[in-house]
């Protein structure tokens, strides 16, 4: 359906814009891509779906440069890809970015992740502070990501106005 723009006084009709994913972006350092996507299969349970690798790489690289590789992690996709001093992305350290994995058993998950390599941080957290009564945990990759493990969602009282 088409959109109404207002450009100059002047209604103007404007194409509507559907997207269709969002498949987040992880960026690691080179050469790392290659173990981050171990770490998810072995941590979460994550698939591998597909691989591009950068098709001429540096002569000292033991690895592949992964442009991007492709794993579908609980119905979604996302993407794991190398990051070097020359890409164009910048380089962070996993900040400003929050992932939040739903399961039934939470302490199991952490756990799992925990003999992976990430490092849990606080304690699982119980009750209304926590996704509508749910519980959560936090645990931070070896790739300075954080994933909050959670319960499914209860499903929250209505709030009166």
């Amino acid at each position: 359906m088409a959109q109404q723009e207002v450009k100059n006084g002047v209604v103007e009709k404007a194409a509507a814009v559907k997207f269709t994913a969002m498949k987040p972006q992880l960026m690691v350092e080179a050469p790392k891509a290659v173990d981050a996507v171990q770490f998810y299969k072995t941590a979460f349970g994550a698939v591998e779906a597909g691989r591009t690798v950068y098709p001429k790489r540096k002569a000292e690289q033991d690895l592949p440069h992964i442009l991007s590789a492709q794993i579908e992690l609980a119905g979604s996709t996302i993407l794991v890809s190398d990051i070097s001093d020359d890409s164009t992305p910048v380089k962070t350290e996993g900040t400003g970015c929050v992932l939040c994995l739903e399961t039934e058993d939470v302490e199991a998950a952490i756990e799992k992740a925990v003999s992976a390599g990430a490092v849990a941080e606080g304690e699982i957290t119980d009750g209304d502070g926590a996704c509508c009564g749910g519980r959560v945990g936090k645990v931070k990759d070896p790739y300075g990501y954080v994933w909050l493990i959670c319960s499914p969602a209860k499903k929250c009282a209505d709030v009166e106005a």
